[in-house]
């Protein structure tokens, strides 16, 4: 029964968008026919998703008399609407708001001015249209009243239908996030269970709620867990296999494993109305979002390598980059996996991960994908595969005009790969799953390559081999190495001019950074960002990085092996952000830190075996934020008269034993604000 009531809310919900509020006709009349066929069909209704979400919305606004704008909120297709028709019928609902319930379907460019006079006189109890005067009298009782505005896409429009009546309130549909200003509580609607998913596929699909004895389990078991979840996708892929032999089955679930359409039905039906969502976005956000189908479904992306493309490819900087980021995270079109300290000043793009729904991957797939495969402006390879996709064989006599290039397959070996040709690629994604891994010979051909991402999803680091193509790679700027075994660098093998960042994750790094044959200043000489992340046969390094005149930021972090700093630390002169987080057996701070007269941000974070904080801190003069929580040996701080010249020093976090210290400074540098650490653990991105 939930699941027919669902269709018929569907049928109602098009009836509705037929007649939307931007026309400016007939909405009261749609509603009231909504109304009259839902009580004459309606009937029993169950599901213990939509019940828990129609009991958290319902205790919102019955039960919380200071929320006047409560919204359900969620991704496109998720069954935001189904969920506030079923809480616009529910009896404790209409007895609550004496039956005074507006629904208004508000749509992407929607008439203001009819919007606001039909709210108006519902909530007076008038035909408009003195709603623009201001109140006159006091509105401290009367009936209650709730309208509901259903898809609302920008928040000048809604702030424009809020009115601020103590017996009104208001209930926002929406794929967007709004600030708690507007909309002071939010239920973010949750995907089906396995369960539910599977029985809303089964009526779609067999018109039962379960799978029939002549179906294949294992087949309808895999599409539907190709839908995550989603209410849309179940019921319209559903719909699209129903009746079909099972050879059309078998293709379906090939083709959505390669993030690819069914039918014609499958992309009018669902990629076509989840694309509404990012056609209103502008063009370099929408752009970005496209970005993010060059990475594996189900993987979680460091935002350090999204933040590291976008930069290089949309001319962009860090801080537009990150605005991105949260504009897609807004509008429901990717989740943020965050860690503590995200989004801080200083803060490491690397320590917060991107996770996107499957459904919206697939929908960047297909906007990627259209056009002819030599002109498409990324080439991707939607899932692992053992080899490269046929068409790029076929395609691979002429040059390929991407600017993107993304290959996701298991060992690759020399012969594995296809002589191919790609003048304009800017940036290359590498994604493989195994021990060995040959790199494309291609490189030599991408004289345009400014940000190179190898990432290993295997359980140990792979060997890389091949490693000479890096000798014409004259344009890179970015250099993303994860979980691999980094070969020995020298000036011979790799002469990356131009590189201004390098991350090495999860990676064995020891022979690469072999002291005796390194001179980093060399190989890297404009290198401006060194990260070094959970890198665990890591234990000293070179002495040659103090001679990187050009290095601003460096991240030696969870590097559990790493003693000591070299001793020349103070000669990186424009040094303006170290990290030194979680090296537990890091004991102390080389003297010279003292002469970074340009550091701004110093992190020693969970460097539990940490002695001391040298005196020479106090010469830090352009010092803002020092993080020093869970240092457990650091009880004690130099004295005030050394700490006196941190007159830029804005922010410490610390723990209780050193908090009365650092409180002690606040009196000669004014602008100080000292704060006890919270406990945070998180290693969630490790497990992706």
């Amino acid at each position: 029964m939930r699941f027919e009531t669902m269709e018929r809310f569907n049928r109602l919900e098009q009836r509705l968008d037929s007649m939307k509020t931007g026309s400016g006709r007939r909405v009261e009349e749609a509603v009231k026919r909504m109304e009259v066929e839902g009580d004459s069909n309606l009937g029993g209704f169950s599901g213990i998703g939509l019940e828990l979400g129609k009991d958290k919305v319902k205790k919102m606004m019955i039960e919380r008399d200071d929320l006047n704008v409560v919204g359900i909120w969620g991704i496109g297709g998720s069954g935001k609407t189904t969920l506030a028709n079923e809480i616009c019928r529910d009896n404790q609902v209409q007895s609550y708001f004496n039956n005074r319930i507006l629904f208004l379907t508000v749509s992407q460019s929607p008439d203001l001015e009819q919007l606001r006079a039909k709210i108006w006189g519902f909530i007076t109890g008038n035909e408009p249209l003195n709603y623009t005067r201001k109140l006159q009298c006091e509105w401290g009782s009367g009936p209650q009243a709730l309208v509901v505005l259903d898809d609302v896409w920008s928040l000048p429009v809604l702030e424009q239908l809020i009115f601020r009546v103590p017996t009104y309130k208001t209930l926002v549909i929406s794929r967007f996030k709004f600030p708690r200003s507007v909309v002071n509580e939010v239920y973010e609607v949750e995907l089906l269970e396995e369960d539910e998913s599977m029985s809303l596929f089964c009526r779609s699909a067999f018109g039962q709620n379960s799978i029939p004895p002549t179906a294949n389990e294992t087949l309808v078991k895999q599409i539907v867990d190709e839908c995550k979840g989603l209410p849309l996708a179940l019921k319209v892929i559903g719909a699209s296999l129903q009746d079909q032999p099972e050879m059309y089955w078998i293709n379906a679930r090939k083709r959505l494993s390669r993030g690819e359409l069914i039918c014609e039905s499958h992309e009018n039906k669902l990629l076509d109305r989840m694309a509404i969502s990012v056609e209103c976005l502008k063009k370099k956000v929408k752009e970005c979002f496209m970005d993010l189908g060059s990475f594996p479904e189900d993987k979680k992306i460091p935002l350090d390598v999204l933040v590291n493309m976008w930069v290089e490819i949309h001319n962009i900087d860090e801080e537009e980059a990150f605005t991105i980021l949260m504009e897609l995270s807004d509008k429901n079109l990717l989740t943020l996996v965050k860690d503590a300290r995200a989004g801080e000043a200083y803060c490491s793009y690397h320590e917060i991960c991107v996770t996107q729904h499957d459904v919206l991957r697939d929908l960047a797939l297909h906007l990627s994908n259209k056009g002819e495969v030599n002109e498409r402006k990324r080439l991707l390879m939607p899932r692992r595969d053992t080899e490269l996709p046929r068409d790029w064989e076929k395609n691979a006599d002429q040059p390929f005009n991407a600017q993107i290039v993304s290959v996701h397959t298991g060992e690759m070996r020399e012969m594995d790969w296809l002589h191919m040709e790609f003048p304009k690629t800017e940036v290359l994604i590498l994604n493989f799953c195994s021990d060995k891994y040959f790199l494309p010979p291609f490189i030599d051909d991408m004289p345009k390559l400014r940000a190179l991402i190898v990432i290993n999803h295997g359980t140990t680091e792979a060997t890389l081999e091949n490693f000479s193509v890096f000798t014409n790679l004259a344009n890179l700027r970015s250099l993303w190495l994860e979980k691999v075994s980094v070969p020995q660098l020298s000036n011979a093998t790799v002469p990356l001019r131009n590189l201004r960042k390098l991350s090495m994750v999860l990676c064995k790094v020891s022979n690469s950074l072999d002291p005796a044959v390194l001179d980093l200043p060399q190989i890297f000489p404009r290198l401006s960002e060194l990260v070094i992340d959970h890198c665990d046969d890591l234990v000293k390094i070179p002495l040659s990085i103090c001679k990187v005149n050009s290095l601003q930021s460096l991240s030696l972090t969870n590097c559990h092996r790493l003693r000591e700093l070299p001793a020349d630390l103070g000669m990186l002169k424009k040094l303006q952000i170290l990290r030194l987080s979680a090296c537990p057996e890091l004991r102390m701070l080389p003297p010279s830190i003292g002469e970074l007269v340009g550091l701004k941000y110093l992190d020693i974070s969970e460097c539990v075996n940490l002695k001391c904080l040298p005196k020479e801190v106090g010469k830090l003069v352009s010092l803002e934020k020092i993080d020093m929580r869970d240092c457990l040996q650091i009880v004690n701080l130099p004295t005030p008269a050394a700490l006196s010249n941190l007159k830029s020093l804005q922010r410490v976090i610390c723990d209780d034993e050193v908090f009365g210290h650092w409180r002690n400074l606040e009196k000669t540098v004014p602008n100080l604000h000292v704060q006890i650490a919270e406990k945070w653990y998180s290693l969630d991105w490790l497990n992706s």
